[in-house]
Protein backbone atom coordinates (compact mmCIF):
# COMPACT_ATOMS: atom_id res chain seq x y z
CA UNK A 1 0.00 0.00 0.00
CA UNK A 2 1.39 3.61 -1.01
CA UNK A 3 2.00 5.98 1.73
CA UNK A 4 0.48 9.04 -0.58
CA UNK A 5 0.89 11.12 2.52
CA UNK A 6 4.47 10.26 3.31
CA UNK A 7 4.94 10.57 -0.84
CA UNK A 8 4.13 14.19 -0.77
CA UNK A 9 5.84 15.12 2.99
CA UNK A 10 2.56 16.24 4.24
CA UNK A 11 0.48 15.36 7.36
CA UNK A 12 -2.54 13.49 7.03
CA UNK A 13 -4.54 16.53 8.62
CA UNK A 14 -3.12 18.53 5.70
CA UNK A 15 -5.37 21.46 4.36
CA UNK A 16 -6.02 21.28 0.52
CA UNK A 17 -3.58 24.61 0.40
CA UNK A 18 -0.86 22.35 1.92
CA UNK A 19 -0.64 19.49 -0.19
CA UNK A 20 -0.96 22.30 -3.65
CA UNK A 21 1.73 23.77 -2.20
CA UNK A 22 3.80 20.01 -1.80
CA UNK A 23 3.07 19.25 -4.73
CA UNK A 24 4.10 21.69 -6.85
CA UNK A 25 7.72 21.97 -4.63
CA UNK A 26 7.72 18.44 -5.85
CA UNK A 27 6.66 18.76 -9.31
CA UNK A 28 9.40 21.56 -9.95
CA UNK A 29 11.61 19.72 -8.49
CA UNK A 30 11.07 16.02 -10.19
CA UNK A 31 10.37 17.41 -13.21
CA UNK A 32 11.88 14.78 -16.03
CA UNK A 33 13.49 17.90 -18.23
CA UNK A 34 15.01 19.25 -15.17
CA UNK A 35 18.50 18.52 -13.77
CA UNK A 36 17.02 16.98 -10.60
CA UNK A 37 14.55 15.33 -12.63
CA UNK A 38 12.98 11.59 -12.02
CA UNK A 39 10.60 10.45 -13.99
CA UNK A 40 9.37 7.51 -11.97
CA UNK A 41 9.29 9.42 -8.64
CA UNK A 42 7.43 12.49 -10.92
CA UNK A 43 4.61 9.76 -11.96
CA UNK A 44 4.17 8.98 -8.10
CA UNK A 45 3.75 12.23 -6.43
CA UNK A 46 0.90 13.12 -10.01
CA UNK A 47 -0.84 10.23 -8.78
CA UNK A 48 -0.82 11.00 -5.07
CA UNK A 49 -2.30 14.08 -5.12
CA UNK A 50 -4.60 13.19 -7.84
CA UNK A 51 -6.24 11.49 -4.99
CA UNK A 52 -5.32 13.64 -2.25
CA UNK A 53 -6.59 16.88 -4.10
CA UNK A 54 -10.22 14.96 -4.53
CA UNK A 55 -12.49 15.03 -1.36
CA UNK A 56 -14.44 11.70 -2.16
CA UNK A 57 -11.23 10.19 -3.71
CA UNK A 58 -9.20 11.22 0.23
CA UNK A 59 -11.60 9.79 2.09
CA UNK A 60 -11.91 6.58 0.16
CA UNK A 61 -8.26 6.53 0.39
CA UNK A 62 -8.28 7.21 3.91
CA UNK A 63 -10.48 4.42 4.62
CA UNK A 64 -9.41 1.63 2.36
CA UNK A 65 -6.04 2.34 0.70
CA UNK A 66 -4.85 2.31 -2.49
CA UNK A 67 -6.52 -1.67 -2.52
CA UNK A 68 -9.94 -0.87 -1.01
CA UNK A 69 -12.78 -1.47 -3.58
CA UNK A 70 -13.53 0.43 -6.52
CA UNK A 71 -10.00 2.32 -5.76
CA UNK A 72 -8.57 2.68 -9.36
CA UNK A 73 -5.49 3.65 -7.57
CA UNK A 74 -2.94 1.83 -9.06
CA UNK A 75 0.41 3.11 -10.55
CA UNK A 76 -0.77 2.65 -14.57
CA UNK A 77 -4.41 4.76 -13.46
CA UNK A 78 -2.06 7.48 -15.87
CA UNK A 79 -3.69 11.18 -14.95
CA UNK A 80 -7.15 10.69 -16.02
CA UNK A 81 -9.49 12.99 -13.93
CA UNK A 82 -6.63 15.09 -12.76
CA UNK A 83 -7.14 19.05 -13.22
CA UNK A 84 -3.84 20.54 -13.43
CA UNK A 85 -5.69 23.71 -14.61
CA UNK A 86 -5.78 25.10 -11.38
CA UNK A 87 -2.43 26.06 -11.47
CA UNK A 88 -1.17 29.47 -13.43
CA UNK A 89 1.84 30.57 -12.42
CA UNK A 90 4.30 33.91 -13.51
CA UNK A 91 7.94 33.45 -13.53
CA UNK A 92 10.69 35.27 -15.80
CA UNK A 93 7.89 37.49 -17.28
CA UNK A 94 5.64 35.11 -19.02
CA UNK A 95 2.50 32.84 -17.79
CA UNK A 96 2.36 29.08 -18.01
CA UNK A 97 -0.81 26.99 -16.99
CA UNK A 98 -0.08 23.48 -15.49
CA UNK A 99 -3.05 21.92 -17.52
CA UNK A 100 -1.77 22.97 -20.96
CA UNK A 101 1.46 21.59 -20.26
CA UNK A 102 0.93 18.32 -18.53
CA UNK A 103 -2.00 17.71 -20.48
CA UNK A 104 -0.04 17.93 -23.89
CA UNK A 105 2.55 15.77 -22.19
CA UNK A 106 0.07 12.55 -21.01
CA UNK A 107 -2.19 12.85 -23.63
CA UNK A 108 -5.60 13.84 -21.91
CA UNK A 109 -5.08 17.91 -21.78
CA UNK A 110 -8.31 20.14 -23.00
CA UNK A 111 -6.96 20.27 -26.26
CA UNK A 112 -7.28 16.51 -26.84
CA UNK A 113 -10.91 16.32 -25.19
CA UNK A 114 -13.29 14.86 -28.48
CA UNK A 115 -15.67 17.92 -29.13
CA UNK A 116 -19.55 17.28 -28.65
CA UNK A 117 -22.65 19.10 -29.31
CA UNK A 118 -24.30 20.24 -25.33
CA UNK A 119 -27.10 17.97 -23.95
CA UNK A 120 -30.11 19.38 -23.90
CA UNK A 121 -33.25 18.37 -21.04
CA UNK A 122 -36.82 19.34 -21.28
CA UNK A 123 -39.59 18.21 -18.88
CA UNK A 124 -42.89 16.98 -20.66
CA UNK A 125 -46.26 16.97 -19.15
CA UNK A 126 -48.71 14.03 -19.85
CA UNK A 127 -52.34 13.51 -19.08
CA UNK A 128 -53.12 9.83 -17.45
CA UNK A 129 -54.56 8.38 -20.73
CA UNK A 130 -51.90 9.59 -23.00
CA UNK A 131 -49.05 7.77 -20.04
CA UNK A 132 -50.94 5.21 -20.13
CA UNK A 133 -51.85 4.59 -23.87
CA UNK A 134 -48.72 6.01 -25.35
CA UNK A 135 -48.16 8.57 -27.28
CA UNK A 136 -46.23 10.78 -29.90
CA UNK A 137 -45.49 14.31 -28.74
CA UNK A 138 -43.87 16.89 -31.36
CA UNK A 139 -41.36 19.16 -29.13
CA UNK A 140 -40.54 22.59 -30.11
CA UNK A 141 -36.67 23.47 -29.39
CA UNK A 142 -34.84 26.66 -30.04
CA UNK A 143 -30.97 24.87 -30.49
CA UNK A 144 -27.98 24.66 -32.06
CA UNK A 145 -28.15 22.59 -35.26
CA UNK A 146 -26.78 21.27 -38.59
CA UNK A 147 -27.51 23.55 -40.87
CA UNK A 148 -30.33 22.43 -44.05
CA UNK A 149 -28.77 24.13 -46.26
CA UNK A 150 -25.33 22.88 -46.48
CA UNK A 151 -25.89 19.82 -44.77
CA UNK A 152 -22.83 20.32 -42.39
CA UNK A 153 -20.26 21.28 -44.76
CA UNK A 154 -20.63 24.80 -44.31
CA UNK A 155 -19.95 25.36 -48.39
CA UNK A 156 -22.62 27.38 -50.37
CA UNK A 157 -24.34 25.00 -52.74
CA UNK A 158 -22.13 24.46 -56.06
CA UNK A 159 -18.93 25.35 -53.91
CA UNK A 160 -16.30 22.31 -52.95
CA UNK A 161 -13.97 22.12 -49.56
CA UNK A 162 -10.28 23.12 -49.87
CA UNK A 163 -7.32 22.57 -47.53
CA UNK A 164 -7.35 24.35 -44.73
CA UNK A 165 -4.16 26.97 -45.06
CA UNK A 166 -3.52 27.35 -41.41
CA UNK A 167 -2.96 23.31 -40.66
CA UNK A 168 -2.78 22.09 -43.68
CA UNK A 169 -5.38 19.63 -43.76
CA UNK A 170 -4.17 18.12 -40.23
CA UNK A 171 -7.04 19.58 -38.28
CA UNK A 172 -4.46 20.50 -35.58
CA UNK A 173 -1.80 22.84 -35.07
CA UNK A 174 1.36 22.57 -33.05
CA UNK A 175 2.33 25.80 -30.83
CA UNK A 176 5.53 25.79 -28.50
CA UNK A 177 5.43 27.01 -25.45
CA UNK A 178 7.48 28.48 -22.29
CA UNK A 179 7.39 27.43 -18.90
CA UNK A 180 9.50 27.07 -15.62
CA UNK A 181 10.23 23.76 -17.15
CA UNK A 182 11.39 24.50 -20.31
CA UNK A 183 9.67 25.07 -23.84
CA UNK A 184 6.57 22.55 -24.45
CA UNK A 185 4.93 21.28 -27.72
CA UNK A 186 1.49 21.51 -27.58
CA UNK A 187 -1.18 20.37 -30.29
CA UNK A 188 -4.84 22.06 -30.42
CA UNK A 189 -7.57 22.21 -32.77
CA UNK A 190 -7.17 24.18 -35.71
CA UNK A 191 -9.85 27.14 -35.12
CA UNK A 192 -9.22 27.90 -39.11
CA UNK A 193 -11.43 24.72 -39.89
CA UNK A 194 -12.56 23.59 -36.47
CA UNK A 195 -10.14 19.95 -36.63
CA UNK A 196 -12.01 18.71 -40.35
CA UNK A 197 -8.46 19.71 -42.08
CA UNK A 198 -11.35 21.28 -44.64
CA UNK A 199 -12.74 25.02 -45.11
CA UNK A 200 -15.34 25.99 -47.73
CA UNK A 201 -14.31 27.78 -51.09
CA UNK A 202 -17.26 29.89 -50.58
CA UNK A 203 -19.57 29.56 -47.41
CA UNK A 204 -23.00 29.08 -46.98
CA UNK A 205 -24.60 31.90 -47.04
CA UNK A 206 -27.04 30.10 -44.30
CA UNK A 207 -24.43 29.27 -41.43
CA UNK A 208 -21.91 31.46 -42.51
CA UNK A 209 -19.57 28.90 -43.25
CA UNK A 210 -19.88 26.64 -39.54
CA UNK A 211 -21.92 23.81 -41.01
CA UNK A 212 -24.26 25.09 -37.62
CA UNK A 213 -26.52 27.63 -36.67
CA UNK A 214 -29.55 28.54 -34.16
CA UNK A 215 -33.06 27.39 -34.94
CA UNK A 216 -36.15 26.41 -34.00
CA UNK A 217 -36.29 22.31 -33.97
CA UNK A 218 -39.10 20.36 -34.60
CA UNK A 219 -38.39 16.98 -32.84
CA UNK A 220 -40.85 14.05 -32.60
CA UNK A 221 -41.09 11.97 -29.30
CA UNK A 222 -42.35 8.68 -29.28
CA UNK A 223 -43.43 8.20 -25.90
CA UNK A 224 -44.34 4.18 -24.91
CA UNK A 225 -47.19 2.61 -23.44
CA UNK A 226 -46.90 2.69 -19.63
CA UNK A 227 -44.05 4.87 -18.52
CA UNK A 228 -44.02 6.08 -15.14
CA UNK A 229 -43.93 9.33 -13.63
CA UNK A 230 -40.58 10.72 -13.53
CA UNK A 231 -39.04 8.73 -16.22
CA UNK A 232 -36.17 9.83 -18.10
CA UNK A 233 -36.79 8.94 -22.30
CA UNK A 234 -33.11 9.83 -24.25
CA UNK A 235 -33.06 10.99 -27.55
CA UNK A 236 -29.23 10.52 -28.79
CA UNK A 237 -28.18 12.99 -30.92
CA UNK A 238 -31.01 15.10 -30.38
CA UNK A 239 -28.97 17.98 -28.38
CA UNK A 240 -26.90 20.36 -29.87
CA UNK A 241 -25.01 20.23 -32.89
CA UNK A 242 -20.94 20.97 -33.25
CA UNK A 243 -19.37 22.05 -36.06
CA UNK A 244 -17.06 19.05 -35.97
CA UNK A 245 -18.24 16.16 -33.51
CA UNK A 246 -21.12 14.26 -32.15
CA UNK A 247 -24.48 15.98 -31.35
CA UNK A 248 -25.11 16.02 -28.18
CA UNK A 249 -28.56 14.55 -26.52
CA UNK A 250 -31.62 15.06 -25.46
CA UNK A 251 -33.41 13.74 -22.26
CA UNK A 252 -36.75 13.97 -21.57
CA UNK A 253 -37.88 14.08 -18.28
CA UNK A 254 -42.05 12.84 -18.13
CA UNK A 255 -44.79 14.24 -15.49
CA UNK A 256 -47.52 12.45 -15.51
CA UNK A 257 -51.14 14.58 -14.17
CA UNK A 258 -53.10 12.47 -11.47
CA UNK A 259 -56.17 11.08 -12.74
CA UNK A 260 -59.29 11.65 -10.49
CA UNK A 261 -60.25 7.75 -10.53
CA UNK A 262 -57.57 5.60 -11.76
CA UNK A 263 -54.08 4.72 -9.88
CA UNK A 264 -51.41 3.20 -11.64
CA UNK A 265 -49.12 0.53 -10.78
CA UNK A 266 -47.30 -1.36 -12.65
CA UNK A 267 -49.37 -2.82 -15.69
CA UNK A 268 -52.69 -2.72 -13.42
CA UNK A 269 -55.07 0.35 -12.72
CA UNK A 270 -56.83 1.08 -9.20
CA UNK A 271 -60.21 2.21 -8.56
CA UNK A 272 -62.39 3.05 -5.71
CA UNK A 273 -66.14 2.48 -5.77
CA UNK A 274 -69.08 2.80 -3.56
CA UNK A 275 -72.14 0.11 -3.48
CA UNK A 276 -74.69 0.20 -0.71
CA UNK A 277 -75.91 -2.10 1.80
CA UNK A 278 -78.56 -3.66 -0.81
CA UNK A 279 -76.19 -4.12 -3.49
CA UNK A 280 -73.54 -5.61 -0.88
CA UNK A 281 -75.95 -8.52 0.12
CA UNK A 282 -77.95 -9.30 -2.49
CA UNK A 283 -75.50 -8.12 -5.04
CA UNK A 284 -75.86 -6.14 -8.13
CA UNK A 285 -74.36 -4.87 -12.16
CA UNK A 286 -72.54 -0.92 -11.39
CA UNK A 287 -72.09 0.55 -14.72
CA UNK A 288 -68.53 1.70 -14.08
CA UNK A 289 -66.21 4.24 -16.19
CA UNK A 290 -62.86 2.95 -17.55
CA UNK A 291 -60.08 4.46 -19.99
CA UNK A 292 -61.71 2.39 -22.75
CA UNK A 293 -65.37 3.47 -21.90
CA UNK A 294 -68.19 2.45 -19.83
CA UNK A 295 -68.57 -0.89 -18.68
CA UNK A 296 -70.89 -3.10 -16.75
CA UNK A 297 -69.48 -4.90 -13.44
CA UNK A 298 -71.29 -7.58 -11.37
CA UNK A 299 -71.19 -7.10 -7.72
CA UNK A 300 -71.64 -10.68 -5.86
CA UNK A 301 -73.87 -11.42 -3.04
CA UNK A 302 -72.54 -10.77 0.36
CA UNK A 303 -69.32 -9.04 -0.68
CA UNK A 304 -67.45 -7.40 1.87
CA UNK A 305 -65.84 -4.18 2.82
CA UNK A 306 -62.26 -3.32 1.29
CA UNK A 307 -62.71 -6.67 -0.91
CA UNK A 308 -61.48 -6.17 -4.67
CA UNK A 309 -62.74 -7.25 -7.98
CA UNK A 310 -61.30 -8.03 -10.74
CA UNK A 311 -61.60 -7.19 -14.41
CA UNK A 312 -59.35 -8.26 -16.94
CA UNK A 313 -57.31 -7.13 -19.54
CA UNK A 314 -58.74 -3.60 -18.97
CA UNK A 315 -55.29 -2.20 -17.64
CA UNK A 316 -51.66 -0.91 -19.22
CA UNK A 317 -50.92 -2.18 -22.16
CA UNK A 318 -47.60 -4.01 -21.76
CA UNK A 319 -46.18 -6.24 -24.96
CA UNK A 320 -48.12 -7.10 -27.97
CA UNK A 321 -51.61 -7.48 -27.32
CA UNK A 322 -50.97 -8.02 -23.47
CA UNK A 323 -52.58 -5.64 -21.20
CA UNK A 324 -52.63 -5.83 -17.25
CA UNK A 325 -56.04 -5.98 -15.34
CA UNK A 326 -58.44 -3.23 -13.32
CA UNK A 327 -58.58 -3.72 -9.92
CA UNK A 328 -62.03 -2.07 -8.18
CA UNK A 329 -62.16 -1.87 -4.58
CA UNK A 330 -65.40 -2.03 -2.97
CA UNK A 331 -66.70 0.68 -0.31
CA UNK A 332 -69.51 -0.37 1.52
CA UNK A 333 -71.73 3.05 2.26
CA UNK A 334 -74.20 2.50 4.61
CA UNK A 335 -77.25 4.83 5.24
CA UNK A 336 -76.95 7.61 7.85
CA UNK A 337 -80.90 7.31 8.24
CA UNK A 338 -83.37 4.57 7.91
CA UNK A 339 -86.76 4.88 7.17
CA UNK A 340 -89.79 3.77 9.41
CA UNK A 341 -90.03 0.13 6.70
CA UNK A 342 -86.10 -0.11 6.31
CA UNK A 343 -85.92 -0.06 10.24
CA UNK A 344 -88.76 -2.71 10.86
CA UNK A 345 -87.36 -5.03 8.75
CA UNK A 346 -83.47 -4.69 10.33
CA UNK A 347 -85.31 -5.27 13.42
CA UNK A 348 -86.50 -7.83 11.98
CA UNK A 349 -83.43 -9.38 10.94
CA UNK A 350 -81.53 -8.93 14.00
CA UNK A 351 -84.26 -11.59 15.37
CA UNK A 352 -83.38 -13.89 13.77
CA UNK A 353 -79.44 -13.46 14.24
CA UNK A 354 -78.27 -11.93 11.08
Amino acid sequence: MKDYYNILGVDKKATKDDIKKAFRNLAHKYHPDKKTGDDSKFKEINEAYSILSDDSKRAQYDQFGTSGPNSGFNSGAGFNGFDFSQFTQGANGFEFDFGDIFGDMFGNGRARQAKRGRDISVDIELSFEDAVFGVERVILLNKISKCDTCAGTGAEKGSDLSTCTICNGKGSVREIKRSIFGQFESVSTCENCHGTGKVPRIKCHTCGGKGVYKKETEIKVKIPAGIENGEMIRLSGAGEAVTSGDSGDLYIKIHIKKHPIFRKDGQNLYMDLNINLTSALLGNEETIKTLDGDISVKIPEGVTHGEVLRVRNKGVPYSKGSRGDLLIKLHIVLPKKLSKEARKTIEGLKKEGL
